[in-house]
């Protein structure tokens, strides 16, 4: 597999996010290697998303959103981490949130992590994913294009044929800025969060 440039994330969130879709997260620590294939993710927008986290100007919280592209931004939300992938040039501050993953490595160590869960809902939902994962504010800043201990990557190209179609809807759980379309997923996967009817 072939980690993801600097280049790839040094784009708008909107054409980030549709390109994440079915490129593999994994993250790498003491206890193993574990990750899958990213099924969907939304974009957040530096001008115009009174969504976006950064839409109110640079705080301690969201500080790493206006860092270089290609770097993790972790926040949390009712005691809960969740992850993005920062986009555009360092003070623009965009990001896509990577909502769901289908497992593929380390689901033992997932499921060790959630053990109440299926492997269907084991990373269904950023916070699902987050604690699966075991991403927290530790990995706040990570540079993903290293490789070191959360990245983002391709498949082999053997692996990388299969194909499937892309969803477009508006965002889950936003408070504003609902009408923008800017959620992206693997149509018909199972893996993917929300209502069943934004999944088909």
């Amino acid at each position: 597999m072939k980690i993801l440039s600097r280049t790839f994330f040094n784009r708008p969130p909107q054409l980030v996010a549709p390109d994440l879709v079915g490129k593999l997260l994994l993250h790498q620590s003491r206890l193993g290697l574990c990750g899958g294939r990213i099924v969907e993710t939304e974009a957040y927008l530096a001008a115009g998303d009174s969504a976006c986290h950064a839409a109110k100007g640079k705080t301690k919280r969201n500080a790493s959103m206006f860092g270089p592209p290609g770097h993790l931004y972790v926040y949390s939300i009712h005691a809960k981490w969740c992850l993005n992938a920062v986009t555009e040039p360092a003070g623009c501050a965009s990001a896509v949130l990577i909502r769901a993953i289908e497992p593929l490595f380390g689901v033992e160590l997932m499921q060790a992590r959630r053990p109440l869960s299926t492997a269907h809902d084991l990373a269904r939902g950023p916070a699902r994913l987050c604690q699966a994962l075991d991403v927290t504010k530790d990995q706040d800043g990570v540079d993903l294009t290293l490789g070191e201990s959360v990245w983002i990557a391709r498949e082999a190209p053997a692996k990388s044929a299969r194909e499937f179609e892309i969803g477009i809807s508006t965002r889950i759980g936003v408070t504003s800025a609902h009408d923008l379309q800017l959620r992206f997923y693997e149509r018909g996967s199972p893996f993917v969060s929300g209502k069943k009817a934004l999944r088909e």
